[in-house]
């Protein structure tokens, strides 16, 4: 796991020197084959987004968490994998003046990039601060909503992930994460170079395996809210299957998809403790 950290560390420091027209075709994830690395295949459009800053938008993730999460001015939000800051902006915008937004970010040279965007825009409720997702440097029941956009999929420990995920909301709180799943039994060959095609592939459980992690870490009303495949490129799927078994492929349910979901931790968590 510490090998898998260390890789993902550096990579995504190469990836905070550059821009997002550089890292288009780049590379991430917990393998030390990468290559050459497409996120243009997960990403959303966020030009319209209230909020939205170019110089935060590093192009690497597979969704909008912050369109399900509603964010209600004046609530504290914590996005976990934050990068350039591109989600807490757009958090801000939500939360307002009176709210309060904080990413954390595992490498350094993100956390930065991220706080000298901050300056720029002159927020004094945005913050930036390097930390483990596996244990999120916040305290117990602080947070209103938690947001994460494909990142949890990087992380060794998952299960560990939304148990601190659920530590620090508070009772009643909520999450909003988008992520990258499998469906189905993918070809080994498919999985292998997907994960080189789009490197988050490469840390990406099944659908089913991860809504139940999501679950047993004790949270309520877990629903997927958007779910899109990815669509790699024909010439990469016909290296392990036929023409006709890449129709049947393309109009089925097996494959990589973004998900985005929702869950609520319990007004009272059950623990036993002095929550608050």
């Amino acid at each position: 796991m510490d090998n898998i950290k260390q890789i993902v560390k550096e990579k995504y420091a190469e990836i905070a020197r550059q821009t997002k027209e550089q890292n288009a075709p780049s590379c991430c994830g917990a393998t030390s084959a990468c290559s050459v690395v497409d996120y243009s295949i997960f990403s959303e459009n966020y030009d319209t987004l209230q909020g939205y800053h170019p110089d935060a938008d590093l192009g690497l993730g597979c969704g909008l968490p912050t369109e399900y999460a509603g964010i209600m001015p004046g609530n504290s939000v914590l996005d976990l994998g934050s990068g350039a800051g591109n989600d807490c902006f757009v958090a801000r915008a939500l939360v307002g003046e009176s709210g309060y937004v904080a990413g954390i970010d595992f490498t350094e040279a993100m956390v930065e990039k991220a706080r000298e965007n901050a300056r720029k825009l002159g927020y004094g409720n945005v913050d930036f601060i390097q930390g483990d997702i596996e244990d999120i440097p916040v305290r117990y029941g602080v947070v209103d909503v938690v947001i994460s956009n494909c990142v949890l999929n990087l992380v060794p420990d998952k299960e560990k992930a939304f148990s601190e995920m659920y530590r620090v909301l508070k009772q009643g709180g909520h999450f909003c994460i988008s992520d990258v799943v499998l469906q189905g039994e993918l070809p080994v060959g498919v999985k292998e170079d997907a994960a080189m095609y789009a490197g988050c592939v490469s840390g990406a459980l099944p659908r089913d395996e991860y809504i139940r992690i999501i679950e047993d870490a004790g949270f309520l009303n877990v629903e997927v809210k958007k779910e899109k495949k990815i669509e790699l490129p024909d010439e990469l799927l016909l290296l392990y299957m036929s023409a006709e078994e890449l129709e049947l492929f393309k109009n089925g349910d097996t494959g990589i998809f973004s998900i985005t979901v929702t869950g609520k931790k319990a007004e009272g968590c059950g623990c036993g403790c002095s929550c608050s």
